[in-house]
């Protein structure tokens, strides 16, 4: 792969509504609350996607430990094209990758092997894409998983439901740089696991090296439910092992989605995405979890995140969930999906402090909904997102299909960072 540097890009960029900035920093020094854990923030945009057809969305990045320049991490990003024309049409993934801590890129390439394929389902071929795809080191087996979920179309890329899901997963080799044939996750053949995957799922590796796994599924006659899968992974198969209690919400909506698990200060903390509210759940084992209980600022307001991902920022010196909200001057921005928001979790009382809120990436129009968190090195942590061009017409507030890079710099060491 070509790596480019500031000066390629800037002529490249010139050329194609396809490209990438190399350090667009824009540096935001942020106060604390005495006493605690600060930070500022910087911008990259390593690369943008937007010709009236199509952009990049889930962009989400994982590292392998001492793979890049020196001794830098090796990051590597991967993203789906969305369809403009179409809702959640994904034809391609792609990735990209830094050995200097996002100085430079390589151009982004599609990813052959995480392609869509085609099945046969009801006696009739179609398409099915692994999307939704987050990439995480897996410390035990030194291994870089990326684990999504499959979408099935019909033949002529329309989503529908009923339709089968299943959890995918893939394995990046260090060696030749690429990612393996994407595999479904076997579960046992019941039917709430019909329709039900980890997509968008933010996992948590234990020290052993089972994975915990948050996905959806259907219970029979209900809408989406949330549960807690263990699995073990050997550095090539992803099993599953064990299931934990499922998390319901008993109303009109499509259910509970999309959830994030996180493990601070000796308790597990799970976010979840509904079509009216985020909701939060916790957890001494990991697997049981308390009942769901709605995101509110610590005045007792409630967040205003709905209808969308939130995703843990997690720091051994403190707890921060990412997530988009109402009330923000945004009421043109679909779902109210931008700007991107981080604040501090109050841990005991399962509350967001407002004071402690800041802009990660800006809103220019486009949702930013879609995102990703990994922790680089001891003193940093990148949250990566894209601008979802949907509807038609967001781009005259400023969008332009860019992935952006929020740079998050400590001021002090983040010692659950030990690869």
């Amino acid at each position: 792969m070509q790596l480019f540097n500031t000066k390629d890009r800037r002529s490249f960029l010139r050329k194609s509504l396809v490209g990438g900035i190399s350090y667009l920093c824009i540096p935001s020094t942020f106060g604390q609350l005495s006493g605690q854990l600060g930070y500022t923030i910087s911008h990259t945009i390593p690369t943008r996607l937007f010709d009236g057809t199509k952009c990049w969305v889930h962009p989400r990045a994982g590292i392998v430990p001492n793979l890049g320049h020196g001794s830098f991490p090796r990051v590597v990003m991967t993203m789906n094209t969305l369809d403009l024309e179409g809702s959640d049409v994904f034809k391609g993934m792609f990735g990209l990758y830094s050995n200097d801590m996002g100085e430079h890129w390589t151009n982004v390439e599609k990813i052959d092997n995480l392609a869509p394929r085609f099945e046969v389902f009801d006696g009739e071929e179609r398409p099915i894409a692994a999307s939704d795809f987050w990439p995480k080191y897996h410390k035990k087996t030194k291994s870089l998983l990326g684990i999504g979920h499959t979408v099935v179309y019909t033949k002529d890329w329309k989503v529908t439901m009923p339709r089968p899901r299943h959890t995918s997963y893939s394995i990046y080799n260090s060696n030749k740089g690429g990612w393996s044939k994407w595999s479904k996750l076997d579960m046992p053949n019941v039917e709430k696991f019909f329709n039900s995957g980890a997509g968008c799922a933010q996992r948590f590796d234990l020290p052993d090296g089972d994975i915990l796994l948050p996905v959806s599924l259907y219970p029979k006659g209900r809408n989406s439910h949330i549960t807690v899968l263990k699995c073990s992974f050997d550095g090539n198969t992803l099993a599953y092992k064990d299931q934990g209690n499922q998390l319901g919400i008993d109303n009109s909506t499509r259910g509970l989605h999309e959830a994030s698990i996180t493990y601070f200060d000796g308790r597990y903390y799970m976010t979840i995405r509904n079509d009216k509210l985020g909701f939060v759940s916790t957890s001494m084992d990991g697997m049981n979890f308390t009942p769901i209980q709605p995101w509110k600022f610590d005045d007792g307001s409630e967040l205003g995140s709905y209808n969308t991902q939130q995703h843990w920022v997690t720091h051994s010196d403190g707890l921060f969930l990412v997530y988009t909200r109402r009330g923000a001057n945004n009421d043109h921005v679909f779902r109210h999906r931008a700007p991107l928001f981080m604040a501090r979790v109050d841990p005991e009382k399962l509350c967001v402090l407002r004071e402690t809120e800041r802009v990660l990436v800006p809103e220019k129009g486009a949702r930013l909904g879609n995102f990703g968190v990994v922790d680089v090195s001891p003193d940093e942590t990148w949250v990566t997102v894209s601008e979802w061009m949907q509807p038609e017409g967001v781009e005259k507030y400023g969008s332009d299909g860019s992935v952006w890079i929020a740079r998050i710099h400590w001021d002090r060491k983040n010692h659950l960072f030990t690869f």
